[in-house]
């Protein structure tokens, strides 16, 4: 049985959040969403709370996330945790080689020039093609990745995420970002929580589970032993969960 997640009472959590599906409703492009000044607030008390043990986890690049909640500057990881920054500000981006990516890259945007409803966004290391505006186009697109799968580069992966297919390196994902921040202050040695909606985000599930921690399942995508039902209920959940702890 699926429940709604209890409030872990006299622990000292720390955070990792999905944005899109999770803190924020899917948009029909990656740049049609808006942060409210209520969940600025909201994220910047649970920073505080947390003594900055709080992190973003997103497959945006963290540029992008930046401009999404400026002015929060928050430990974020981004692409999928192919790039991370740590609670003290401090960028970790590891060296892909990007030369073979580039040829991929170019084919697949020269094969994607007839379907002109799909929306290529590069992220530099990796390439996401979003359908959701077209999705009578899936079909077209998978069969264009199965045709240029000998061409993607050795130490790249497909994923599948809601209505968007994407290439990335395969040795970096959500669980990678997590278990990197749990090994640093201020989250070390804290109870995680991890609140995702996506297929992208079961690794990072794995992760916290890994740490005796919970695993938050947004929307009925994937499955965790806790749910809740949309972006509203993660808002007013992390609201209950500031609230139980102050004095």
């Amino acid at each position: 049985m699926i429940r709604e997640p209890p409030v872990p009472q006299g622990q000292k959590c720390c955070l990792f959040l999905d944005i899109d599906g999770t803190l924020l409703d899917i948009a029909p492009t990656p740049d049609a969403v808006r942060v409210d000044e209520s969940l600025r607030s909201l994220l910047r008390a649970l920073e505080r709370e947390c003594d900055g043990a709080l992190a973003l986890i997103s497959g945006r690049t963290i540029p992008d996330i930046d401009d999404l909640f400026d002015p929060l500057f928050l430990a974020a990881a981004g692409v999928h945790g192919c790039e991370r920054r740590d609670a003290l500000g401090h960028w970790l981006r590891p060296a892909f080689l990007s030369s073979h990516f580039d040829g991929f890259r170019d084919r697949l945007r020269n094969a994607l020039l007839p379907l002109e409803s799909l929306l290529l966004e590069d992220k530099h290391c990796a390439v996401a093609v979003h359908y959701r505006g077209a999705p009578q186009l899936e079909g077209p697109l998978r069969a264009i990745l199965d045709r240029l799968t000998p061409y993607i580069p050795d130490g790249h992966e497909l994923i599948e995420g809601d209505e968007v297919l994407e290439i990335k390196p395969a040795s970096h994902d959500k669980a990678t970002a997590i278990e990197a921040f749990m090994q640093e202050a201020p989250f070390a040695g804290r109870f995680p929580i991890f609140i995702g909606d996506d297929l992208t985000d079961q690794d990072g599930f794995a992760a916290v589970r890994r740490h005796n921690g919970m695993a938050i399942a947004v929307g009925s995508n994937i499955n965790s032993e806790w749910r809740l039902d949309n972006p509203v209920a993660v808002r007013r959940w992390l609201a209950t969960f500031l609230a139980a702890r102050m004095p």
